[in-house]
């Protein structure tokens, strides 16, 4: 093989079997590429790439089913419903190309690796590239109304929430057989989900016709206990009952999940209750027909019995209203009586009973108004007497607060005048100074035993000759002991 930019011009004996060219791929974009030499066939992804002179493009055989459906180019989101052929031309796949898948949001593929011998789950959206042994695992869903197995292909499944519709023949005790027709809302559970809980998604192959037939199979034996009158009356509550379930309180459950894929049911909607057997229909025509005019007769008797109670009362309220007026006008007859006689037994007592009252309401008014007059002057002396109070009292707090200042005011005085001459002694004595009054203090005596010590004489004594003198005692006396020496010992010659 030999490689451009290059000008090559074949010899006689050579001949050139192919040209190859440069294959640019996007990251999305691949080919199936096979070694002749060892025969491994790979994927060459996201490069520019060209194939060597031992390799040649891969043809990759998908299964009829698979490649219908990747050819048909619907949305398994938005076309989930159509179930007529597409009218677009069927989009031809290039067989040596990498064949890619887009995942739709809340959706899930899974792909076996045939040569690894395991299964990968992609979770959209993502886009799926197949290596060369790997394989789309085709879900074959039933569908219809009543479901039919494998009428839906699908190579991805929807996640939900979703719901789909089911109609089933049930029979009740009276042996009533009827035909309903019910809506399931479902979704896979999928939060938190483990690699190995994603494998359970695509462990039930149809999990749409699974689940109708759990569910109808439940609801079969739930009818077949009661009569047709109670399932008539209470249809919904024995259905959600029979599918969710009861609690520890008796109450319907509000979901019902299959642990084998973690489908859960969430809710029912029965849309339709039809009979299937002709008697059942005109008996089921008629019972609604009695009720409606069982209904009719009732309501007619209720408003019927109303009315008479309305008429009743209103006639009880007006004797009542009569015979208050009466008791009334007896009452007012009754006061009119006794004013009469009143004012017949004030003109028979006359002028006298008249005067006797008028002398003793002046009495009374008299009485009233001299307890009133005492009142008032005790309360006037009570005043006067708390005033003077008030006055001594404020007289006396006020003197004993002069004088408690003025006691204060000389107490400030003495204090401040003590102060100021410890002070003033203080200075002086600073002024003057601790050395200078000892000084003056001790300059008397100095003095006289420096004059002594001049004279050159240890002691003097001056005194006329008519006092006798102690002279054992008075040099010691005037001039001190510890001022003079004590004298030298003499003899008896010197004394």
């Amino acid at each position: 093989m030999i490689r451009g930019p290059a000008e090559y011009v074949p010899p006689v004996e050579v001949e050139v079997v192919t040209k190859r060219k440069v294959m640019p791929l996007d990251e999305n974009e691949g080919v199936y590429v096979r070694d002749t030499k060892t025969g491994r066939v790979r994927a060459v992804c996201g490069e520019t790439y060209m194939m060597s002179q031992d390799e040649e493009l891969w043809v990759k055989e998908l299964p009829p089913a698979v490649e219908q459906l990747l050819q048909a180019a619907r949305d398994p989101l938005a076309d989930r419903s159509d179930r007529s052929a597409s009218s677009h031309p069927p989009r031809l796949r290039e067989k040596t190309r990498v064949v890619t898948f887009r995942v739709p949001h809340n959706a899930a593929v899974q792909i076996y690796d045939y040569k690894e011998k395991k299964s990968r789950v992609v979770f959209g959206p993502d886009l799926v590239m197949l290596l060369p042994d790997e394989q789309f695992t085709q879900l074959s869903l039933s569908g219809g109304k009543p479901k039919k197995p494998n009428v839906i292909k699908a190579l991805c499944l929807l996640l939900g929430p979703d719901f789909f519709t089911d109609i089933i023949t049930i029979e009740t005790a009276d042996h009533a057989r009827l035909q309903i027709q019910l809506a399931y809302n479902w979704h896979f559970d999928h939060r938190d989900m483990t690699e190995v809980e994603a494998f359970k998604l695509f462990s039930v192959p149809d999990f749409v016709g699974d689940a109708c037939k759990a569910i109808a199979s439940r609801i079969r034996g739930a009818v077949a206990q009661v009569q047709f009158d109670d399932f008539h009356k209470n249809s919904a509550r024995i259905i959600r009952s029979s599918v969710f379930g009861l609690d520890d309180k008796n109450k319907v459950r509000d979901h019902f999940k299959f642990p084998a894929n973690n489908l859960v049911i969430t809710s029912i909607d029965i849309q339709s209750v039809e009979p299937v057997d002709q008697r059942t229909r005109d008996a089921l025509q008629k019972s609604v027909q009695l009720a409606i005019e069982i209904t009719t007769a009732s309501q007619e008797a209720t408003a019927k019995h109303e009315a008479e109670r309305v008429e009743q009362e209103a006639r009880g309220r007006l004797e009542r209203q009569k015979i208050q007026d009466e008791a009334e006008a007896e009452k007012a007859r009754k006061n009119l009586l006794e004013l009469q006689a009143n004012s017949a037994a004030v003109e028979s007592t006359g002028q006298a009973k008249a005067e006797a009252q008028s002398r003793a309401e002046a009495a009374r008014i008299e009485g009233e108004a001299a307890v009133q007059q005492a009142k008032l002057k005790a309360e006037a002396s009570k005043i006067e007497a708390e005033s003077e109070l008030e006055r001594l009292t404020s007289a006396r707090e006020a003197e004993t607060k002069y004088v408690r200042e003025q006691n204060d005011l000389e107490i400030s005085k003495a204090r401040e005048m003590s102060g100021i001459e410890t002070e003033k002694f203080k200075l002086m004595v600073d002024a003057i100074g601790a050395q200078t009054i000892q000084a003056i203090a001790t300059a008397g005596p100095e003095m006289q035993v420096k004059l002594l010590q001049s004279l050159g004489l240890k002691s003097t004594l001056i005194t006329d000759g008519t006092s006798p003198i102690n002279l054992f005692n008075t040099a010691h006396g005037l001039l001190g002991s510890s001022a003079i020496a004590p004298p030298p010992p003499t003899t008896p010659n010197q004394s």
